[in-house]
């Protein structure tokens, strides 16, 4: 990784391109990720619009992060030819940046699709389910493993064409041969598999998240659900799944025996992709029925939608904010603790250099934040793994983050974040067709129209929706193992 230490430009696609700007014009900002910004962009020689998703090389710390967008790109070609998967234009790079050029997403997200719609029954939940299992079905067929399915990374390309669904997002995904292993904990808290909690999976993983986003199809909330991280794992683990409480008196059974079969603990006994789609309620002339789900469902759907935005717009502030001065920190920090200069910091350098910095972590602990960060397996940490991983061991949680991202939402400093406010931070951040209105009431704890401090840190601290696209394989949950030794 001495890429960090000289400033020489690197390649992550390992070849040269022509230059993006010869191309296309890349246009207004239509959102942002944790590594990337999606821009709108414009073929210079024929006038059409496409979707590019530039990607700051500067944030692509470890030699991971490289090859994972390489990989994407990869898997991106491999599956294109798909109806319902986004079909990648090209790939371009230059000193600062690498561009992904992609067909254009103009529809709005899946929920906001729905909630927008109105009228809403079990047939069309089976409609969009189809199209999310096939593809699945797809990416396994073609010996991919998606491993980050989620309601938000399902765009429509067209607004008034349900059927326009595609998936957008493979920066996680990966290669897998039959049989293969896989032990990284990566996805979202609230659609992990039992499986990838327990560090031992294969694709069926998929098939259970499709079957949370299932489940909140129809009911407007997730299924394995807790105030803490933690607790969201320990409710997966057990996979209670609760058929009781409203709506799902009144589904049908069929929908419910689904569920149960995509949301089985044991990943040799679950449906595959294939199965689900030849089950009785997605079939052709299937038996889910039409009529009209309670409305209560939508607007469960729309909170739960809501939530998720305004938390990933507030992780957002807090991530842009950070990273120059602190990575210059740990840098300096990496350098005092590697005393032999070898670029590489072993165990005990770590226990040493841990202490000086007044840190109380146990010899476990520190063995599994080393064994978590050491990516490659050489017993020894490099700058890119140190970086990646105390970066995020006490980033987002810590309080002063959270009184910058709270008042980068308060605009007038009044100590409160009022509608008009947070419309402001959804222009800026260009996230439209959003129901602020929604987002207050769901986080106003008081009632009285409007977000204060408490209640937005309550807020952020409350089961984590996934930060961006790496959230667990870098949070280094250190609680993560204590959910392995408790299930011995």
């Amino acid at each position: 990784m001495n890429h960090h230490n000289t400033n020489q430009a690197y390649s992550v696609l390992g070849h040269k391109t022509a230059n993006i700007r010869d191309l296309y014009t890349l246009g207004q900002k239509l959102g942002q990720g944790q590594f990337g910004t999606t821009y709108l962009c414009t073929e210079n020689s024929t006038g059409i619009n496409y979707a590019c998703k530039s990607i700051s090389k500067r944030k692509l710390i470890s030699k991971e992060d490289v090859e994972d967008v390489r990989r994407e790109i990869q898997i991106m070609h491999h599956l294109t030819g798909h109806k319902n998967i986004v079909t990648i234009k090209g790939a371009y790079e230059d000193t600062l940046y690498v561009h992904i050029v992609m067909e254009l997403c103009n529809g709005g997200e899946l929920f906001d699709r729905i909630i927008q719609r109105g009228q809403y029954s079990e047939r069309k939940a089976a409609e969009l389910t189809k199209i999310i299992v096939g593809v699945v079905e797809a990416c396994h067929s073609l010996g991919v493993m998606h491993r980050d399915l989620k309601p938000e990374n399902f765009l429509l390309i067209n607004r008034d064409d349900d059927f326009s669904l595609k998936a957008i997002d493979f920066g996680l995904s990966v290669f897998f041969k039959p049989g293969q292993i896989f032990k990284d904990v990566v996805g979202s808290p609230y659609y992990v598999a039992p499986e990838v909690l327990k560090k031992s999976y294969g694709p069926e993983a998929d098939v259970w998240t499709a079957g949370v986003i299932l489940y909140i199809l129809l009911s407007g909330v997730p299924p394995f659900w807790a105030e803490t991280q933690q607790g969201i794992f320990d409710a997966v683990l057990k996979a209670h799944i609760d058929f009781e409480s409203d709506p799902w008196p009144l589904i049908s059974d069929s929908g419910k025996d689904l569920i149960q079969k995509m949301l089985c603990s044991q990943p040799s006994k679950r449906l595959t992709a294939h199965q689900v789609l030849c089950h009785p309620w997605i079939c052709e002339n299937g038996v889910a029925p039409d009529r009209s789900l309670d409305p209560a469902v939508l607007s469960r759907l729309k909170q739960f939608s809501a939530m998720n935005k305004l938390k990933k717009m507030a992780l957002r502030v807090i991530a842009e904010s950070l990273s120059e001065e602190e990575i210059a920190g740990l840098r300096e920090m990496f350098k005092s603790m590697d005393t032999d200069n070898s670029g590489a910091i072993t165990f005990d350098e770590l226990k040493a250099g841990l202490k000086r910095f007044g840190s109380t972590l146990k010899d476990t602990e520190i063995r599994d934040l080393m064994d978590a960060a050491d990516v490659d397996n050489s017993g020894t940490i490099d700058y890119g793994e140190f970086v990646t991983a105390t970066m995020h061991l006490n980033k987002l949680d810590r309080e002063e983050h959270l009184v910058a991202a709270f008042r980068y939402f308060d605009k007038d400093g009044s100590g409160y974040i009022t509608v008009d406010e947070l419309q402001q931070a959804c222009i800026d951040q260009n996230m439209t067709d959003f129901f602020v209105e929604d987002i207050i009431r769901e986080v106003d704890q008081d009632n009285d129209g409007r977000i204060d401090y408490g209640e937005f840190v309550a807020m952020m601290t409350k089961g984590n929706a996934g930060i961006g696209r790496r959230t667990m394989r870098n949070s280094l949950n250190i609680s993560m193992r204590d959910v392995q030794q408790g299930d011995q």
